[in-house]
């Protein structure tokens, strides 16, 4: 029997980054998770996917329902968490509604930034890695397959996408709060990956006075930077070099915080007095917490900057209105799919236990030929043989029903096994 798809994790809705960072999964870590998940339920779980952003961590999965319960056990042991702590904050979607969970987040529609149009490239890498690692089969191909149809569909017929105050707008906004023009401050960017790139296009739309790229692979961080106009450095001359910069902004794949609180309080005293604003989009967080505490620091993480961009989303709500109606129409077709989907086994079934009575009988004819006998009566006796055997089991599950069982058999078998009543006038 095929599995039900299912849906497990957490998000910005449910969780804060302080959680969310804990469990993310990106980049390398997505590999030795679906092995991990595949290896702990064996054929409990036929097929499996690893979601894992700034804003979400989601196990996508074709698995056998009754395993349920003990996916988000694994997860906590996993990532080693206490599961008391993450079950609040945990969501489970089964069937259709992990169907449309997908849809909506490939959609833009569960998004920080309504609309937003990166989660779409994120699910497709996710996507990737699942096939690379073996972890897809029929059902999740389908689904995601459908799923990036109906991300299409959604942006090419609404208005979801437009006037959408991305994350990097906000970062720019933000730092218009605190200095004004940006044209005074110099910018450092740390990373050189996606987010990076969108962030150092808008800030350096505001032609800053200089812009820097620090990332570890110093070739990579060099071909964003010509890009820019930027200057390049290397992740070990952070400690030295920060005071220098009025912006940080910070988006890794580093499991440790890369500016710690001592840092930043040596980068504010050779700064006197000047403020440092610093953007931290990474999950887990590129920068401590705690520096926020910190006088003449203006420290925002991604929920700070998820905040500031819902406030645009309200004028974009009938858009939301046409996106939703597309998805419940393709949630159906999809489900429509996957019931028949479920029927294919028993059909299958069906048709070998067919198979294997027409053969069976076909061959006790063809002696009954070879003997001589009356070729007639040979048709006759194979006609009544497969008849009987056609009707053996819906008679036989009527003779041992009782009551309602039986009531619901007599109901449901004229339409299996549908017949004519004879005509008795002459």
């Amino acid at each position: 029997m095929t599995g039900g798809v299912l849906t497990f994790g957490l998000n910005h809705h449910s969780a804060p980054v302080s959680l969310r960072e804990r469990v993310a999964m990106s980049g390398d870590l997505v590999r030795p998770a679906l092995d991990g998940i595949r290896n702990a339920f064996g054929q409990s779980i036929q097929e499996v996917a690893i979601l894992s952003t700034c804003n979400r961590t989601e196990i996508y999965c074709a698995a056998k329902p009754d395993i349920a319960s003990q996916i988000p056990d694994w997860l906590a042991e996993y990532k080693t968490v206490d599961p008391t702590a993450l079950a609040p904050h945990l969501y489970q979607l089964n069937q259709a509604d992990a169907v449309r969970h997908a849809f909506r987040v490939a959609s833009g529609l569960d998004s920080m930034v309504l609309g937003e149009a990166q989660i779409l490239g994120q699910m497709k890498t996710a996507v990737r890695a699942a096939e690379e690692a073996g972890a897809l089969g029929t059902t999740l191909h389908q689904l995601f397959q459908k799923t990036f149809s109906v991300a299409k569909e959604v942006r090419t017929n609404t208005a979801i996408g437009e006037e959408s105050v991305s994350m990097a707008a906000a970062a720019v906004k933000l730092s218009e709060r605190v200095f004004g023009k940006l044209d005074k401050t110099n910018i450092l960017f740390i990373g050189a990956g996606e987010m990076i790139e969108l962030c150092a296009a808008h800030f350096c739309a505001r032609n800053p006075k200089q812009a820097t790229i620090a990332n570890r692979t110093l070739q990579k961080g060099q071909q964003l930077a010509e890009r820019f106009n930027a200057n390049t450095m290397q992740l070990a001359d952070l400690p030295e070099q920060i005071a220098n910069y009025d912006i940080i902004v910070s988006c890794t794949a580093s499991s440790l915080p890369i500016l710690g609180l001592g840092m930043v309080q040596k980068t504010i005293r050779s700064r006197r007095g000047k403020p440092i604003v610093m953007i931290d989009l990474a999950v887990p967080r590129d920068i401590e917490p705690e520096v926020s505490e910190l006088a003449d620091v203006y420290l925002y993480s991604v929920d700070d900057l998820g905040r500031f961009v819902q406030m645009g989303n309200e004028s974009r709500q009938a858009a939301v209105i046409q996106a939703e109606s597309i998805i419940d129409h393709r949630v159906q077709n999809f489900m429509s799919w996957l019931q028949q989907r479920h029927a294919v086994p028993v059909i299958q079934g069906l048709n070998c236990g067919a198979d294997l009575v027409r053969e069976a009988e076909l061959q006790k004819a063809r002696k009954q030929l070879a003997k001589g006998e009356d070729p007639n009566a040979v048709l006759e006796s194979l006609a009544r043989a497969l008849t009987r055997k056609y009707l053996h089991a819906p008679l036989t599950a009527i003779q041992r029903a009782q009551g309602p069982e039986r009531e619901q058999l007599l109901q449901d078998l004229p339409q299996l096994f549908p017949y004519q009543e004879r005509n008795t006038q002459h």
